[in-house]
């Protein structure tokens, strides 16, 4: 009867020491937080390419909720949000920023400022799919910016930081198909990837999340998650993220 009773309290005590409160509104990210930690841990991640960075949200997350320590490079074509992760990383060694866009090929090219400074994008809004961002996601003016591409960039910064264990997240607003398709030399050397999945198409150059899984299966990655990428538009599903996995982790 005493080892029931002594089991029980263990078992309520940790139940204690595991319980998080959560506030609701953020209840959307821990599922995010909680497997890319695990996944950094595992693969033992020591750089993390923040492709589409915007003023550097997710990579804050990475140091705040995920305890990575390891090397960011954060890619920001906006000049404006690109001077905020500069300020953000000063006191950072290990956070970089690169202002640039990376496309399909390099050089310089016009990119889209949107009302809402989260949608700004290379990609040209649409709206015919869902008019839910129609007033967020309008072209207010547009900048030119540096371009490059990911295997251009995967060597120069290989070179420089000697990495060994990157892992490759994307943002871009509908161009991270098109950025893995011009980055095919180096994509194997990567963990593995997180993309932004378009269920609906919010830009004219986007890809259908069944068609993005297939093109990143087809380079030997797997599904390790779906984590949402934002608070939801209920009871609608525009986009989600997908975690996946380089399958050399599988054999």
């Amino acid at each position: 009867m005493l080892k029931k009773i002594i089991k029980k309290a263990n078992n309520i005590k940790w139940r204690l020491q595991n319980l998080k409160l959560i506030n609701q509104a953020e209840l959307y990210a821990l599922w995010e937080q909680q497997q890319l930690t695990r996944f950094i841990n595992e693969y033992q991640i020591d750089c993390i390419f923040d492709v589409g960075a915007n003023k550097g949200q997710y990579a804050t997350m990475l140091r705040q909720k995920c305890g990575f320590k390891g090397l960011i490079i954060s890619f920001e074509p906006m000049p404006d949000a690109a001077a905020i992760i500069r300020k953000n990383s000063e006191n950072d060694p290990n956070w970089v920023v690169v202002e640039m866009a990376l496309s399909d090929q390099e050089g310089e090219t016009t990119f889209n400022l949107m009302s809402s400074h989260q949608f700004s994008s290379l990609g040209t809004p649409a709206h015919n799919e869902t008019d839910i961002f129609e007033n967020n996601n309008k072209i207010k003016e547009t900048i030119k910016v540096k371009t490059n591409t990911l295997n251009n960039v995967f060597a120069q910064l290989q070179q420089e930081y000697q990495f060994k264990k990157p892992f490759l997240k994307l943002d871009t607003q509908g161009y991270d198909v098109l950025i893995i398709e011009n980055g095919r030399e180096v994509i194997q050397s990567f963990e593995g990837l997180q993309s932004e999945l378009a269920v609906k198409k919010i830009y004219a150059e986007s890809v259908y999340f069944c068609d993005a899984i297939k093109f990143y299966e087809s380079l030997g990655f797997t599904l390790s998650a779906f984590v949402p990428n934002n608070v939801g538009h209920f009871p609608r599903l525009i986009e989600t993220d997908c975690l996946m996995v380089n399958n050399k982790h599988l054999r």
